[in-house]
């Protein structure tokens, strides 16, 4: 299939009345086993890219630049429509325009652009959200840069962890008009919380890491939900399988070596501590 014809895949599934769970993949063979098991849609989230591309947190470090060729190995190796967490957009409204340029000639189905202030900025310990203005802006400009308009541009929004039912409400009604594709939300805990979305807007609804109560397929897509995210379980199980693999190979005293627990790992694996210290001496 060429771009066009997964782009139109990943929007006759929006169309439809059923949720499903996207392939998580992060590199040519991630995408081509998922592919060569018959699945069709893929997503490529954006701390699973800072993990594989530099091995480091999910903290905004990585360009767009190392996200756009990662996205070209993964189209070019598979038949996947593949979903790209923008983050947001790696700047300004302009900024925004060159994200969509980039990721579509890099043959994405789909993109998210968030609302979230990152980089986070200098004394921030918690998350905030851009102003309504500014995310439309962001919005309209992605519309306006795209060149397929089978491309989907999706809107993302945190703010149900920060403004609650009624701030997130507002600012999906505002996202709505812009004319883009759907919506992703993150920070959903509750039916309530969801049913009162999926009343606001008719847009299909993606939906990240919601808690064990949102995970019923049936009970999302009755809300709305085309697609849900619930975590990136094939990266987490590679890296342990490569921590396994390598103490292995080096034949390290079993008896005797720092055999750590996945969370561990993770941290390990992606330098999370070195992180968390120059964040303390140069941010706070």
């Amino acid at each position: 299939m060429n771009a066009t014809e997964r782009r139109v895949l990943l929007r006759r599934h929006l169309l439809s009345s059923a949720c499903i769970q996207p392939a998580s993949v992060f590199d040519p063979i991630s995408a081509r086993i998922a592919s060569s098991i018959g699945l069709d849609i893929g997503m490529l989230a954006g701390s699973v890219a800072s993990a594989v591309i530099l091995g480091a947190p999910d903290i905004t470090l990585i360009t767009l630049t190392e996200l756009a060729e990662q996205v070209r190995r993964i189209t070019r190796a598979s038949t996947l429509s593949l979903i790209v967490d923008a983050d947001h957009g790696y700047g300004n409204a302009l900024n925004v325009m060159r994200t969509v340029q980039e990721l579509e000639n890099a043959e994405v189905a789909a993109l998210t652009i968030e609302d979230t202030t990152l980089p986070k900025t200098f004394g921030k310990h918690s998350d905030s959200l851009i102003s309504i203005d500014e995310a439309i802006g962001k919005l309209k400009a992605a519309l306006a840069a795209r060149k397929d308009p089978a491309t989907v541009i999706i809107g993302r929004t945190a703010a149900m962890g920060t403004e609650g039912i009624a701030g997130t409400l507002k600012r999906l009604q505002a996202y709505s008009a812009c004319g883009i594709d759907a919506l992703f939300l993150t920070k959903v805990t509750t039916l309530e919380e969801l049913e009162a979305v999926h009343t606001s807007t008719q847009l299909p609804i993606f939906l990240g890491s919601a808690p064990a109560i949102l995970q019923d397929p049936v009970l999302l897509a009755a809300n709305g939900v085309r697609i849900s995210l619930q975590g990136h379980l094939p990266l987490e199980k590679m890296i342990q399988s490569l921590y396994a693999s390598i103490h292995e190979q080096v034949k390290i005293n079993q008896a005797t070596a720092n055999v750590l627990s996945p969370a561990a790992v993770a941290k390990v694996a992606l330098a999370s501590e070195n992180y968390r210290i120059w964040q303390e001496e140069f941010m706070q």
